[in-house]
């Protein structure tokens, strides 16, 4: 299998909904490490996994609408509660929509909360709505 990595990160405000949550019911703000990893069996016809420049630019189209938004704010997060499993399977829904003509492999989101604490989803990079 081959794969290729992209990393950025993200800065925004969260309120989740629920005792359980704990503290984190209240506004904070988190600033997450954000890591897609494009994962295929075989190169394309230019022996690449993905394009560089559409990878990138697919991340920096989902990423930079939420930038400094409290996310419970925003539309498409109503009635959600967006906890860091789910926001991997959101970018990873935004991402491969952006990218479902460039690419036809497994997509993997990974969210870096701190050093100590992540999240991920993978699947195959297919956009379903």
């Amino acid at each position: 299998m081959f794969s290729l990595t992209f990393k950025d990160y993200w800065k925004c405000a969260n309120a989740l909904k629920g005792d359980i949550f704990g503290p984190a019911q209240i506004t904070h703000v988190i600033t997450y490490e954000v890591e897609i990893v494009y994962i295929t069996a075989e190169l394309d016809e230019y022996n690449l996994i993905v394009d560089f420049g559409a990878a990138q630019s697919s991340l920096q189209q989902v990423l930079r609408p939420m930038e400094f938004k409290t996310l419970p704010d925003l539309p498409q997060f109503e009635g959600i509660n967006t906890t860091t499993e789910y926001l991997c399977y959101y970018l990873h829904q935004e991402i491969s929509r952006r990218v479902q003509d460039e690419f036809k492999g497994t997509l993997r989101v990974v969210l870096r909360e701190s050093p100590v604490a992540y999240a991920a989803y993978e699947a195959p990079a297919t956009y379903s709505t």
